[in-house]
């Protein structure tokens, strides 16, 4: 009865043991740069539920929205590296590199690469009393009344502002770019009539593509989408246009690499469940992935390619 007793109490403590080092397993928290409810919030939303059903542990989303995302780098930046603190970065993180003069942190030397998450390709969308239904004829149009178009931007530095000056540069057009303090505000004016066009992810076109509330005149990927086949790549009329507003996974510098390619590898495993890949698609989202030395190399490239455009542009939030 004793032994009995005894090993009946053996056996609680060694559950309660197990259930309190699962309890006592840190929680790893994700900092997402924007507000609630946008692209990048959706993805790390995604991501962190399944990170912490593969894994096993918890993952907590935090928005930290200011500066283009540089307040959010910067918090991760300065937290230890111990792989509880990641950043879901995007698109303005390459940017931010050159349109900052003095950013209080270094884009590249100040992380820990984990994995590429996602691309968001945009769609170029249009009023309908523009005199345009593509993009040949928007450049046509924009050279017959230089400075009457107008381009409504989500905010000074975003994919959406870029990729509108590499318009004007490679078609050699005037455009009146009209910036937004983010998408929402930017689309109502848009279909209000008082701003001509935008750029707008494809989740977030896809409302207006319906209701024909607004007009597509091109993709801003360089193939055409699955979920709008019908809809040309701007490459089409200027040859070698592509960007996608992107998101990634990264931690502070000298994170461990054991804890590093544990993420990496998870996130791949996500990224490539087919189940996945549909919900994200109904986002607008591609699922991507990869290990840490290729989103490196990804990261260095679209802050060189970014740069170029920032310069040539002469845009500069300081």
């Amino acid at each position: 009865m004793q032994r009995r007793t005894f090993m009946g109490m053996f056996g609680a403590c060694a559950l309660a043991a197990s259930g309190m080092a699962k309890a006592q397993t840190p929680t790893t928290r994700v900092i997402v740069g924007a507000t609630p409810g946008g692209g990048t919030d959706t993805v790390a939303r995604v991501l962190a539920a399944e990170l912490g059903r593969v894994l096993g542990e918890t993952f907590v989303v935090e928005n930290r929205p200011g500066a283009g995302g540089n307040i959010a780098a910067q918090e991760i930046a300065r937290s230890a590296p111990d792989g509880r603190s990641l950043l879901m970065c995007y698109t303005s993180h390459a940017i931010n590199a050159t349109l900052y003069p003095n950013l209080p942190f270094d884009p590249i030397k100040d992380f820990t690469p984990v994995s590429h998450v996602a691309d968001a390709p945009s769609i170029l969308l249009a009023h309908p009393s523009v005199a345009a239904n593509n993009v040949a004829e928007l450049i046509a149009l924009a050279k017959a009344e230089p400075g009457k178009l107008s381009m409504a931007l989500p905010g000074i530095g975003s994919a959406g502002h870029l990729g509108a000056e590499v318009i004007k540069m490679q078609a050699d057009i005037d455009l009146l770019l009209v910036p937004y303090k983010g998408t929402a505000p930017a689309m109502t004016d848009v279909m209000g009539g008082q701003v001509s066009m935008m750029f707008a992810g494809a989740a977030l076109a896809k409302g207006q593509l319906k209701s024909k509330a607004l007009k597509p005149l091109g993709i801003s990927s360089a193939q055409r989408m699955s979920e709008y086949p019908d809809i040309p790549p701007i490459a089409d009329t200027l040859p070698g246009y592509d960007f996608s507003a992107w998101y990634g996974l990264l931690g502070p510098a000298g994170m461990d690499a054991a804890r590093t390619e544990q993420l990496s590898k998870a996130v791949a495993q996500i990224m490539s469940d087919a189940s996945i890949k549909r919900r994200l698609l109904d986002e607008g989202l591609v699922a991507q992935g990869g290990t840490p030395a290729e989103f490196q190399g990804f990261l260095q490239t679209e802050i060189d390619r970014w740069g170029k455009v920032v310069k040539a542009s002469g845009a500069s939030a300081g």
